[in-house]
């Protein structure tokens, strides 16, 4: 494989959750792998809500900016240092860590990157969105089968993986989305009832149809949301945060209420915080492999946005199209 001398990467020249305004495209020369490193050539980066708390600086305390913008890769093995027998130039692979995504190559340590079947953008879906899904649900909501499920942003990257997971477990699956199209994507993935907010009332739904009913909620949106959701948790329902998109840009919304266990304590219900790294060690052994296991035997469906952004220079492009709440699916930058 012929390499070149340099390559591009975005990086946050300040720390601000308007990503265009923190974003810029820098150059550098290619980096040779050390021992028990691998160099990748990037192929896909996943676009996730969270890059704007990547970009105001919240995944790396203490650092000060240019910092390298991206989550997720899926890319083919461009070089090998020492010591790495285990993959081949030309394998394809996916990984994750702050600063991996948005570049046209990436140095990994070996023994963080996981080969896949073939350079397929929806096995890297699994890494951040896919783990999300899965942790969220069956380790801190504790999952089992014939419960009533929510999954907020249903149709989103993480949401489209969480609605099959559940529905998969024997569960009866509720998804919100903003538009009809999304609707029928999620009744094709198995969504019992799927609430347009745009078109109901997302509260007078859950309070008509599911009063004291929901004994997992998987919730990323925040604000109202979220409140109607807690609203109607079943008895030792589990409400689990993976999220708050709509409160990332502006803040969390400060609200004056009384406090929260008045909700909970006659319940016995709980509202859980996941955030994927305190768990992402612990569980990728075992969950991602099942999860590529089912997306290549056609048991996990995960629907990429087809709308194509291409290279460093639309990265930008890309996030905002994410938190515009258009996307149908993944989000990807192809490279």
């Amino acid at each position: 494989m012929t390499l070149p001398s340099t390559y591009r990467k975005v990086v946050a020249t300040k720390f601000t959750t308007n990503f265009r305004e923190a974003a810029a495209i820098v150059e550098e020369p290619l980096p040779t792998p050390e021992a028990g490193e691998v160099l990748v050539r990037n192929l896909y980066a996943g676009v996730n809500a969270t890059d704007v708390n990547v970009s105001a600086g919240l995944y790396t305390p203490g650092a000060q900016p240019p910092i390298d913008l991206g989550l997720e890769v899926l890319g083919e093995v461009a070089a090998v240092g020492d010591g790495v027998a285990h993959l081949q130039v030309g394998m394809p692979i996916v990984s994750m860590y702050t600063g991996a995504g948005y570049r046209e190559y990436s140095v990994h340590k070996a023994s963080h990157v996981l080969p896949v079947p073939e350079a397929k953008p929806e096995y890297m879906a699994l890494l951040l969105s896919g783990m999300t899904a899965a942790v969220g649900l069956n380790v801190a909501g504790e999952m089992k089968s014939g419960e009533t499920v929510l999954i907020t942003a249903a149709a989103g990257g993480t949401g489209q993986i969480a609605v099959q997971l559940a529905k998969l477990a024997g569960n009866h699956v509720i998804g919100t989305c903003s538009t009809e199209e999304k609707a029928a994507f999620l009744r094709e993935l198995g969504c019992g009832r799927v609430i347009n907010y745009r078109q109901e009332d997302f509260a007078a739904v859950l309070r008509e149809e599911y009063p004291n009913k929901l004994d997992i909620v998987y919730e990323s949106v925040g604000r109202q949301m979220f409140d109607a959701a807690l609203d109607n948790l079943a008895i030792r329902g589990r409400l689990v945060i993976i999220g708050a998109i709509a409160e990332y840009v502006s803040g969390a919304e400060v609200i004056s209420a009384p406090r929260i266990w008045t909700k909970l304590l006659a319940k016995s219900a709980s509202v859980r915080g996941m955030f994927l790294p305190h768990f992402f060690v612990e569980h990728l052994p075992t969950e991602l492999p099942k999860m590529i296991d089912m997306v290549a035997t056609g048991k996990l469906r995960v629907q990429i946005d087809p709308t194509e952004f291409y290279g460093v220079d639309a990265v930008v492009d890309a996030v905002e199209f994410l938190h515009s709440g258009k996307n149908a699916g993944k989000v990807v930058v192809r490279f």
